[in-house]
């Protein structure tokens, strides 16, 4: 089930809520008469639940058509930081793309995210790309201290 916090997304004025549920939110983007629709979803409650270690605050963004690169990086950029600051417990956020997709992939990472690994769903060979809080992803690169000291 979807937490309060993500049905109230603080977006900018190119985002439009469609549909609250109880499991998504469904968000239209659009940028220059171009509209693209985009899901909100607890990682735990879609198809990329069993394929990792997945937080109960994880949450994927999905596309629910096809998206140009340039506007896929905007929309990805915009709604990953809107994401993080609606949950600040939130340790992920997902994004899945089909293998093989070089100009997305890099629309992608160009939004913030980065590839972790890739991953079988019935029907298909998806790329996770993830974007995570500084919070998460701070790591003490000095293996030789004792922590805390």
């Amino acid at each position: 089930m979807i937490a309060a916090p993500l049905a109230a997304l603080r977006l900018g004025p190119r985002w439009r809520q469609l549909d609250e549920r109880a499991d998504h939110v469904s968000l239209r983007f659009d940028e220059t008469g171009t509209a693209v629709e985009f899901g909100v979803r607890r990682c735990t409650s879609g198809p990329l639940r069993d394929t990792y270690p997945v937080s109960a605050h994880d949450v994927e963004i999905y596309a629910a058509n096809d998206v140009a690169p340039q506007t896929l990086t905007r929309a990805l950029a915009e709604m990953s930081l809107a994401v993080l600051d609606a949950d600040p417990r939130c340790r992920r956020v997902v994004f899945a793309a089909l293998t093989d997709h070089a100009a997305v992939a890099e629309a992608i990472v160009a939004a913030g995210f980065r590839h972790v690994v890739d991953v079988d769903v019935p029907g298909a060979e998806l790329s996770l790309f993830v974007t995570e809080p500084s919070w998460v992803s701070k790591v003490d690169s000095d293996l030789h201290k004792v922590p805390g000291s």
